[in-house]
Formats: C-alpha cells, sequence, structure tokens
C-alpha cells in the first residue's frame, strides 16, 4: 500500500507500537475502503461524509455483523484522523457518521467451580502435560492477554516478588502479580526444561508458542474438564477480573492489572456473577431461605 494510508498504517508500528495483528487488521480494513472509493471516483483523501456513509451501507449489503462494521468504521475513522491532524485533508470527514448500536454483552467467564474443574484437573507429569497447566494457572492468576502471554521470557518472571513483567498494546509495560499457585506451576514445568532461559513457554520444537497454540491447548483442557461451552484464553481474563472484583478489588486496581488504558473498558466487569447474587440474596431476602 502506498500513499497517505500507508504512512498511517507506518505510523501506528513505529509511533504506536501497534502488533502485527493490529496492523493486519487495519491494512486490511483500509484497502477495502479505499478498493471503495476508487470504484466511486474518489480516493481517501477526497472522500466525505456521503462517501464514508456510502461505505457503510455497501457493508450493509454484504450482510456483514454490525460487530464487523463498527470495527472497519473504526478504522476508517483512525486513518482519516491521522490525516487531518498531519494536513492532509481539512477535517475528518468519518466523525460525522454514527457507527452501528451494537448490543451490550456481558463478558463470557467461568463461574468458581468450573474454573476450579479447569485448574484442579489432575496434571499429566510429562513436560507438555506441566506446560499446559501451568499456562492456564499462569492466565488465570493474572489476567493478560494471550499476546502478553505469548511473548514472555523466563527473566519476565520476578519469583522473590512474585510479580511478571508484561508488555501491552504500544509496548507498554506493567507489572503484574502472580500468585504462588501458578508460581509453583510454572517452577514444575520449568525444571523439566533442558533449557529454561528464553520463551516462558515453549512447543515441541523449542520454538516460543503462539496465540493459536495457547487457544488450543485452552480449549482442549477445557474439553477434558467436562466444560462443555467454548473456552478461550480472553475467557480466562474475563474470568479473573470477574471474580477479582466479586471479592471485592478495586476496579482501578483492576484496570491497571489488565492493562486498560480507559476505565469505561474495564467497568464492562461490573456485572453481578451468579454466585454473588445468589449470596446478596440469601442474606438479605427475609423469605429466601
Amino acid at each position: 500500500m502506498e500513499g497517505p494510508v500507508a504512512g498511517f498504517l507506518e505510523y501506528l508500528e513505529v509511533e504506536r507500537g501497534a502488533s502485527p495483528h493490529t496492523l493486519r487488521n487495519y491494512s486490511i480494513d483500509l484497502v477495502e475502503f479505499t478498493e471503495f472509493l476508487r470504484r466511486e471516483g474518489s480516493s481517501p483523501t477526497a472522500a466525505d461524509a456521503r462517501l464514508v456513509r456510502a461505505y457503510l451501507a455497501w457493508l450493509h449489503q454484504r450482510r456483514l455483523a454490525k460487530s464487523s462494521i463498527a470495527r472497519k468504521l473504526a478504522s476508517v475513522r483512525s486513518c482519516l484522523r491521522f490525516l487531518a491532524r498531519r494536513g492532509v485533508i481539512p477535517q475528518n470527514p468519518a466523525r460525522q457518521v454514527r457507527s452501528p448500536r451494537l448490543p451490550r454483552r456481558l463478558p463470557s467467564f467461568l463461574p468458581k467451580d468450573e474454573s476450579k474443574d479447569l485448574l484442579d484437573r489432575a496434571v499429566e507429569p510429562s513436560e507438555t502435560g506441566r506446560r499446559d497447566h501451568a499456562l492456564l494457572e499462569l492466565l488465570y492468576a493474572t489476567g493478560i492477554r494471550v499476546a502478553e502471554c505469548c511473548r514472555l521470557d523466563d527473566d519476565d518472571l520476578d519469583r522473590r516478588r512474585g510479580t511478571v513483567r508484561v508488555v501491552g498494546k504500544g509496548d507498554k509495560e506493567r507489572m503484574v502479580p502472580v500468585g504462588d499457585t501458578a508460581l509453583a506451576a510454572l517452577d514444575s514445568y520449568l525444571v523439566l526444561r533442558r533449557d529454561a532461559d528464553g520463551p516462558l513457554f515453549i512447543n515441541h520444537r523449542g520454538g516460543r508458542l503462539t496465540p493459536r497454540s495457547v487457544q488450543r491447548i485452552v480449549g482442549r483442557r477445557a474439553r477434558l474438564s467436562g466444560i462443555d461451552r467454548r473456552v478461550t484464553p480472553h475467557t480466562l481474563r474475563h474470568t479473573f477480573a470477574t471474580h477479582m472484583l466479586g471479592e471485592g478489588a478495586d476496579l482501578r486496581l483492576i484496570q491497571e492489572l489488565l492493562g486498560h488504558s480507559r476505565l469505561s473498558t474495564t467497568q464492562r466487569y461490573t456485572h453481578v456473577s451468579p454466585e454473588h447474587l445468589m449470596k446478596v440474596y440469601d442474606a438479605a431476602h427475609p423469605r429466601a431461605t
């Protein structure tokens, strides 16, 4: 890709430290938008609000999900905002275009009994078995993103302090407590490794685990634990936040641990879990028991 849009992608990569996954998604969205404008006889530097709305109408005609349309509009809006700030265009025309209204969904998480079934399942004594167990324990103990987990090296762990150094979005670093149970699981895994230096979690070839591999591991362990719904690394992140808040942790502390830049993102987890709801109901209602 060339021209102003390429300049925006370079800005995301160099100045914002966007991940390859993020860059790929932006690139796909903006190539599609640019091609649409070309067919309309226009370009990103000449587009107006009417053309942006026409682009959304075209996406609707293709029967894309509202969430996909909202993401594509967000990509276009970010790019045009960048071009406006750099003086390439006089203003951002996408500011005048409303994003599709999305249904508000509660984050998917595991109740405490299912998370216990997942984590307390018997550990296979092999290196792979201990790795998979340590992986789940760490994801639940810290709430880190799967990409952040895959980037971890052994020296990111501070066993004395019980913390892990996490590099999040935009290459922002934060220190996250780990907990004794997860540390013990990690030590049990690493003691079987010939070389414990370098990546914290490795595959059978000695390379760093990928997010896709971690997703497969989590899904397989969940099925073996008798959980009949889809469980992903992000489910464990949601579970971490929900359980912490359910036990009275401060919302801003959760924001810091999760690496959210905005408190509004963390507020998604302020829903009431079924266990907490029943506990309060039983304690408060005179005829509950």
